[in-house]
């Protein structure tokens, strides 16, 4: 096992531009096989698991990472939630998605072999709903076949809905839930799967062309 350290940035995109078609990647994200998830706690000792449905990101050939969560995508498995959600707390009429990007040296993509497994430390910043701050990321990645790389959390990130501005948002969701308490920190894990789009067309196809 090696150990490599990638240093992230996470600056906040709101247009769907980042991924056109004039943008060119080595590797893409295949949603599929992708997975985001937070957990809400509320009255003290009730967690929620909660997903977005549509992540888009890819890995360019000089090393940028970019990857972005629709907002509007949260999936708590009640509509009435999704949509108070949508409305108080993301606002996805202001912010549509968050996107994640970062400098990865091509040169460990080019070295890492199929079965092996590299301990990722990240540091960087989140940016989200208009704030940025800074976080680090503890994340294993593994070649698992010449034409796929995953990446995996082994720590939850922790956010801190209040460091975003959005302990209104909590605040609302919780008097609309008649609830005691709505926590503002927020654990989250993530799957990411990036393949070679060389050897994936109809993936490079959906980030050329995202919904």
């Amino acid at each position: 096992m090696r150990s490599n350290s990638l240093f992230f940035a996470l600056p906040i995109a709101l247009t769907a531009s980042l991924f056109a078609g004039s943008v060119s990647a080595d590797w893409s994200m295949d949603p599929a096989r992708s997975h985001l998830a937070f957990v809400s706690i509320k009255a003290k000792d009730i967690g929620e698991v909660n997903t977005f449905t549509k992540m888009t990101g890819m890995i360019t050939d000089d090393g940028q990472v970019q990857v972005a969560m629709m907002l509007d995508s949260v999936d708590t498995l009640i509509p009435i939630r999704n949509e108070r959600m949508r409305e108080f707390l993301f606002r996805t009429a202001d912010y549509k998605e968050a996107t994640l990007t970062a400098k990865v040296d091509p040169e460990w993509i080019e070295s890492i072999k199929p079965g092996e497994i590299s301990e990722i430390t990240a540091e960087g910043t989140l940016a989200l709903h208009g704030t940025t701050q800074p976080m680090i990321l503890s994340m294993q990645a593994a070649m698992v076949n010449e034409d796929t790389i995953m990446v995996a959390s082994t720590k939850p990130l922790i956010i801190d809905a209040a460091k975003f501005g959005m302990s209104e948002g909590v605040e609302k969701l919780r008097e609309i839930a008649g609830l005691s308490e709505i926590s503002n920190a927020v654990p989250v894990t993530f799957v990411i799967t990036f393949v070679d789009i060389m050897n994936s067309p109809e993936i490079s196809q959906s980030v050329n062309s995202p919904e």
